[in-house]
């Protein structure tokens, strides 16, 4: 059964079951069925208060950004992969992520000096904006290398992407360069990537730019299936390439950038997620790009409840717990392509 054909449902149900589970991972032993009851019925003898505080101001907000940040990485990889036809492309790759990155990391580094005054009018907006508007320069620069003559050159974005992505690192380093210590510290475990601040103001902050982003992902399903016959049949398809091009790296970089912005840096899932969704279900977008961000909040929240299980009552940076399930399945990925593995 295709998971487009009726296996979305199942993704569905398995994400319920992981959201709450979430819910009652952590030090607080409250069970599942009593996180239920609480939030169903909210009687007296429900959860105990401090539960509740645990549960609906802690826990709750870092599920739904989770979910959120999951499926925006994810769908975004597909997004990219379908773009460039390489199932080992993701945001990263062109420079996208670390655009944003350099948008979060001015803000943390200069918020207290130059950026002062931005930061105090932006408020905690500030920082998911920023790293909107770093992923969104450098697309803009991307698009301006990248575009002759009208027509966006995958190959040319590709090589800029990578180009500018160093670029972006190098202005980051300077700045850690100059940050102080508290400032370090802070960037030290932004960019490991975690959870553990998650808040409903950082969801109001950035859920509404990463869900208009999962919105619009699903229609561009069509252009992607085209796009996987080449250029040349896709435009003969009656596809609009440039828009499709432009639309498809503006919606990668504005839920790249958001996501970035509240998370720090949570690598593989934009790579994992699709590929193997790929080998499963085939590279129909209208099946993929949907049960991609599925199956990504379902990894994230998996990966963000090991990270607090394993060490508890500390917790692993989620971003440490991607890389190493991630980079052993990359190099698998990488060796099965060469044929080095037979499997």
């Amino acid at each position: 059964m295709r998971i487009g054909e009726g296996g979305d449902p199942c993704l569905g149900v398995l994400l319920a079951v992981v959201f709450l589970l979430s819910l009652t991972a952590g030090a607080s032993d409250a069970s599942a069925l009593a996180v239920i009851h609480d939030l169903l019925f909210r009687e007296v003898d429900g959860l105990a208060a401090y539960e509740r505080i645990v549960i609906l101001e802690i826990r709750l907000p870092r599920a739904v950004l989770g979910m959120l940040i999951g499926a925006a990485l994810a769908i975004s990889g597909a997004v990219m992969q379908g773009l460039f036809r390489n199932p080992l492309a993701d945001p990263g790759l062109v420079g996208v992520s670390s655009g944003a990155a350099l948008g979060a990391v001015s803000v943390i580094v200069l918020g207290g000096g130059v950026l002062a005054s931005a930061v105090e009018f932006l408020g905690t907006h500030a920082l998911p904006l920023a790293a909107l508007l770093g992923g969104l320069a450098t697309t803009l620069m991307l698009y301006r290398v990248a575009t002759r003559r009208g027509e966006t050159s995958i190959a040319t974005m590709l090589l800029a992407g990578i180009a500018l992505g160093a670029l972006a690192m190098a202005i980051s380093g300077v700045l850690i360069f100059v940050a102080d210590d508290q400032q370090l510290r802070d960037l030290t475990f932004w960019q490991l990537g975690s959870l553990a601040g998650a808040s409903w103001v950082k969801i109001g902050a950035a859920g509404p730019i990463i869900a208009a982003a999962l919105i619009a992902c699903p229609f561009l399903a069509r252009s992607l299936n085209a796009m996987a016959l080449g250029e040349a049949a896709a435009h003969h398809l009656g596809i609009p390439l440039q828009r499709m091009k432009v639309i498809a790296i503006v919606v990668v970089a504005a839920a790249t950038g958001a996501s970035v912005a509240v998370s720090g840096g949570i690598g593989f899932v934009g790579i994992i997620v699709p590929h193997l969704l790929r080998l499963l279900i085939g590279p129909d977008n209208r099946y993929l790009l949907p049960a991609s961000g599925l199956l990504g909040a379902i990894v994230l929240l998996l990966a963000d409840a090991a990270s607090r299980i394993l060490v508890a009552p500390a917790e692993f940076p989620i971003g440490i717990v991607t890389a190493a399930v991630g980079a052993p399945f990359f190099l698998w990925i990488l060796l099965k392509r060469r044929g080095v593995l037979d499997l």
